[in-house]
């Protein structure tokens, strides 16, 4: 390897060039400098090496050590009006407020959607209006809102609409709607072009003119930050006193926490902030929805940053994907009980639904893939369509595809009309919701949008080949570059030994993580395989016996028809180097150490 090379390829990690997954292993931190800067931070704060080597490994430094392992909001919080819009916004809000006009929430069919929109309702009729919530019907509606549901929320009485989690690129049926008397707000986070709607207010941190800094929150966050400037002037009015306390914002935190995490926004800054104190205000299981919820999932455990994400998000989502897109804005706005738990048990079960749908869906698109990656390995973008594939889980099928092939990936539902609606994943580095835009203003798609690491757009049936093929020419530098530098970056070393529950209770002082802050992978250099088997839903187990003797179980999850799990399986016996992600098994009282498979490497 030239020195330049060496420069922008750090030397592979046990001499790991390519793993079973064909990654090349690397140390997070490496070199005199991460030294040196590890060292310090051991020293300032009297924190153990290993947690010190992972909080520099997330660009934490010394000195930021105390705020980034306890955040507080009091420290984060910006002031509002940063945002462009947000004094008009507000304003507007306090009026309808003072007035008591009926103010109709037009949210998203997902978790940020659901949130946001449970969020605005509850606040605004705590001071006595009506609040109508419309969530779209991803079939019958499409993302983003209409003007049949327009019409209707202003038949029934609405004088302002606010759309949450989206509205950005909703040109035209805003526009009609702000033309025919009704106001409206967009409170979003999506990304922009250059020309927004015509309306009273855009807040959204991601247009193109806004200079906040704040582009990393969901919506539910930008709604949060609305409802503190709605405070403000409702105070500075003089609304409050003994008869009217000011509403309690931090009681919200819990949804804000659980869109912030379901959304999969960088959780840095204030998005930390927002998910360590949601999580502490969603373990006092104050919000009737949420705690029925927990319990139709069996979560008897406090609730982590990882149960937001895999958990409680996937069920709220089932409601938009397949069944009633109103399901879990209902659930999370509920005061009622019994309701609560109806929503609940329904949405359970449609995430089952929804699973076994997926399941079938992902080896279709799998095998397919296959056979094109076999004929072409080198597409920097996967497309495919189905009109088998129901349109609620394309999403997951393109998380799937990204997942198992390491690039960007959109999957499609062709629908009876000819029309296709898909949804794409995309790897770090490569801005999926640009192009996406792209292709809107190119004629090539009805309408898209969406972030850089996720995008949703609608086009012809006909459409998607040339879709694609656009797709792979604009995004081929970006895909090549960011597969160039892909390595699984390994935070440390661990014996089973040092895999304890104690361990991993240090790391988590270091969460919640996600994106922009990975969990940390670490690695177990020649450990045997003394035991291994299939478990659950194509989930593989095994046990882990270092040189010395000491032992440790684990598991890699949905990964016994993968070629990960298979080499698992096959190395029964052998010593194997192996990457992954600590976590606490709970039974029965007892919490004991696992080891989550990410990664395996032969030992040479």
């Amino acid at each position: 390897m030239s020195a330049a090379s060496a420069l922008i390829a750090p030397t592979s990690f046990l001499g790991v060039e390519a793993s079973v997954t064909g990654r090349r292993w690397a140390m997070r931190c490496e070199g005199l400098g991460s030294d040196r800067a590890i060292a310090r931070m051991v020293q300032a704060h009297a924190l153990p090496e290993l947690l010190a080597r992972v909080l520099t490994g997330r660009g934490v430094r010394a000195d930021e050590a105390d705020a980034f392992l306890s955040p507080r909001l009091r420290d984060l919080m910006p002031d509002p009006d940063r945002l462009l819009d947000m004094d008009k916004a507000a304003t507007r809000l306090a009026r309808a407020i003072r007035d008591g006009e009926t103010v109709a929430v037009f949210g998203d069919y997902d978790v940020d959607g659901a949130a946001s929109a449970a969020m605005l309702a509850e606040y605004l009729r705590g001071f006595g209006l009506a609040v109508p919530v419309h969530i779209p019907d991803r079939i019958a509606e499409g993302y983003g809102p209409n003007e049949g549901a327009i019409a209707a929320l202003a038949a029934d009485g609405a004088t302002l609409l606010v759309c949450v989690d989206c509205g950005t690129s909703g040109h035209g049926p805003l526009e009609r709607a702000a033309g025919n008397g009704l106001d409206v707000i967009v409170l979003d986070h999506h990304a922009a072009s250059e020309v927004l709607p015509a309306v009273h207010a855009v807040v959204n941190p991601n247009r193109q003119d806004d200079i906040s800094g704040l582009g990393h929150l969901c919506a539910a966050g930008i709604v949060f930050l609305t409802l503190v400037a709605l405070n403000r002037v409702l105070r500075r009015a003089g609304t409050f006193g003994p008869d009217r306390p000011e509403p309690k914002l931090t009681d919200a935190l819990d949804l804000v926490a659980l869109a912030t995490v379901a959304d999969v926004v960088p959780l840095r800054d204030l998005n930390r902030a927002f998910v360590v104190q949601g999580l502490s205000v969603m373990r006092h299981r104050g919000r009737t929805g949420l705690a029925a919820l927990l319990d139709a999932s069996s979560l008897s455990e406090p609730p982590e940053a990882w149960h937001l994400g895999f958990v409680l998000g996937p069920r709220i989502n089932a409601g938009g994907r397949i069944g009633d897109a109103a399901l879990g804005a209902r659930l999370l706005g509920t005061r009622d009980p019994a309701e609560a738990a109806r929503i609940a048990v329904d949405l359970d079960r449609l995430n089952r639904e929804r699973q076994a749908i997926e399941a079938q869906a992902v080896l279709e698109a799998e095998a397919e893939m296959d056979r094109i990656l076999t004929e072409d390995p080198s597409l920097p973008v996967l497309v495919i369509g189905n009109a088998e594939w129901h349109p609620g889980i394309v999403g997951l099928v393109a998380a799937r595809l990204k997942e198992r092939f390491g690039r960007p990936a959109f999957a499609f539902a062709i629908r009876p009309d000819g029309s296709a609606t898909g949804s794409g994943r995309s790897v770090p580095g490569v801005d999926l919701g640009a192009a996406v835009r792209a292709c809107v203003e190119a004629g090539l798609a009805r309408k898209g949008g969406g972030h850089a690491m996720a995008a949703g757009v609608t086009l012809d049936g006909t459409a998607i080949a040339a879709f694609g093929r656009h797709l792979g020419e604009s995004l081929a530098a970006s895909v090549a570059q960011a597969r160039a530098v892909d390595a699984l970056l390994i935070d440390g070393a661990l014996s089973a030994g040092g895999a304890t529950a104690e361990t991993v209770r240090l790391l988590q002082r270091a969460g919640p993580f996600g994106q922009g802050s990975p969990e940390p992978v670490f690695a177990l250099a020649r450990h045997r395989i003394v035991d291994a088997g299939i478990v659950g839903s194509g989930h593989v187990r095994a046990r882990l016996r270092s040189r010395d003797g000491q032992a440790v179980g684990a598991i890699c999850f949905r990964a016994a028809e993968r070629p990960l799990g298979r080499a698992i399986l096959g190395s029964l016996g052998q010593e194997v180097h192996i990457a992954g992600t600590l976590s606490c098994d709970r039974w029965r009282g007892a919490e004991r150490a696992q080891v989550r498979i990410v990664d395996m490497a032969p030992v040479e």
